[in-house]
């Protein structure tokens, strides 16, 4: 069994790699639905983001308001809120998965995808909670290893600008590419830099744009990963 994160900043590639990694064979669970999934009405995350942040993050139909949420969170300065309610919730969450996959197949490779998995460790220091990610070396927490995807900034800007304006209408076109290259600087200025994240990754992938270069480095680095599963003992502890 091998637990590993998959993580990088927005506009990365990250599911890029993950569908790659699905494909050869990987178990792969991305963290952005199931935090999704917590926010849904109904489970206790939702209750918990309505108490914190009133009624105005609930649209008419009853689910969350994102974009008013993610608004009072990055530009009004509550993302140490909301992280604080959503990030344990989704923690569980992978845990729970991880014990289903190994349960059904001990020598799987799990993949958890996940933009924050530095950040989420920092988070819960900076409120005094002793959730370790990783913890030191050899002393793993719940993660056995962990693959950076990396891009320059202004690629990652580019990318996520493209993706999030590309539903706009034309004659909105621009505005909204501008408003999302603003949202992803924003974005970029809460997480961790690369350089700081690759001292502490197993694995650093770096993805330009050249897709047959990075496919190639993924299936590469599977094959270590199938090795190294093949060696890792079958009672680790998830907790």
């Amino acid at each position: 069994m091998l637990r590993v994160g998959l993580t990088g900043g927005l506009g990365s590639g990250k599911s890029t790699v993950a569908a790659i990694l699905r494909e050869l064979g990987a178990e792969v669970i991305e963290s952005d639905a199931l935090g999704r999934a917590l926010m849904e009405p109904g489970q206790p995350v939702y209750a918990e983001i309505v108490r914190v942040f009133g009624p105005e993050v609930v649209n008419p139909d009853g689910r969350l308001n994102r974009a008013r949420l993610a608004a009072l969170a990055f530009q009004g300065g509550r993302l140490n809120e909301l992280n604080a309610i959503v990030h344990p919730a989704v923690i569980a969450a992978q845990r729970r998965w991880m014990d289903q996959v190994f349960a059904h197949n001990p020598a799987a490779v799990a993949v958890i995808e996940s933009a924050l998995i530095f950040e989420v460790e920092r988070d819960a220091r900076a409120r005094g909670e002793k959730e370790s990610v990783l913890g030191r070396r050899g002393d793993r927490r719940r993660i056995d290893r962990v693959i950076l995807i990396t891009a320059p900034d202004e690629l990652k800007i580019a990318r996520y600008a493209a993706r999030i304006s590309s539903s706009s209408s034309p004659g909105l076109l621009g505005a909204a590419r501008e408003a999302a290259e603003a949202d992803a600087r924003l974005r970029l200025a809460h997480q961790i830099p690369d350089a700081e994240k690759a001292a502490r990754a197993d694995y650093v992938l770096e993805n330009t744009g050249d897709q047959s270069a990075l496919h190639s480095q993924v299936v590469a680095l599977w094959q270590r990963l199938r090795e190294e599963s093949n060696k890792s003992p079958r009672n680790l502890s998830l907790q």
